[in-house]
């Protein structure tokens, strides 16, 4: 039977395709566990037509929203997917503070299992096997030291800027790619650098396995909140 879900939105990262939306569900007194709404594709994005609003515009994080769906759909690592029903819209029923994070933080003691890296990152993939053992996808903390650090890479003869957030957590070093359209679009104009962000707070993924890197799943940073703007 179709539901619907308030949820507090955390997230509303780039995904190819689409997005991927996740938040906490929100409660009359407080907030629940988390929820990625997801299409019944195999990719599992969400298109734009999928999450509009009645007035045509789009999620938004800290956007309260009531979202329309059919049924629980864990995969794998993903626990919190829920499948989308798309005949209904979506309506924004408030917005949160960003102060109101701080009752949201999670605090694992660490970003899943700290075992494999990319050439470009710092523990910021598992394996297939290892993902298996986990039964969580994501999780939002106040990393230390958040840099965005903006590089460059060359495929098939163009040039493109890459994004990555490299910060400590609970001693750990990490370097996760970004997946924030919103701190890629405030940072696309810059030089390859590294640009401190203080006092954020930000929520990370864990993707599904990738078959192009051997089926690892990645590690990403999908939002950053900070009380300023990116800048």
């Amino acid at each position: 039977m179709a539901y619907v879900k308030t949820i507090v939105c955390l997230a509303n990262s780039f995904k190819i395709g689409g997005s991927c939306i996740a938040g906490r569900e929100v409660f009359e007194k407080g907030y629940g566990g988390w929820i990625r709404p997801v299409s019944e594709r195999d990719s599992a994005e969400v298109r734009p037509a999928e999450c509009r609003y009645m007035n045509n515009t789009w999620p938004k994080p800290l956007d309260i929203m009531e979202v329309p769906l059919l049924n629980p759909a864990p995969r794998h690592h993903q626990t919190e997917n829920h499948i989308i029903d798309t005949t209904r819209p979506w309506k924004k029923v408030g917005e949160l503070p960003w102060k109101g994070l701080a009752q949201l933080l999670d605090r694992p003691p660490t970003l899943w299992i700290n075992s494999d890296a990319t050439r470009a990152g710092d523990f910021n993939c598992v394996s297939q096997e290892e993902a298996a053992t986990q039964n969580y996808s994501l999780a939002l903390i106040r990393p230390e030291n958040f840099v965005v650090n903006v590089g460059s890479k060359t495929w098939d003869g163009e040039t493109k800027k890459t994004y990555r957030g490299s910060f400590r957590y609970n001693g750990v070093f990490y370097t996760l790619q970004l997946t924030d359209p919103v701190v890629t679009n405030a940072y696309q104009a810059k030089d390859v650098n590294g640009y401190p962000l203080n006092a954020v707070d930000i929520c990370v993924s864990l993707t599904e396995p990738w078959t192009r890197d051997n089926n690892r799943c990645h590690k990403l940073v999908a939002a950053v909140f900070s009380e300023r703007p990116l800048r």
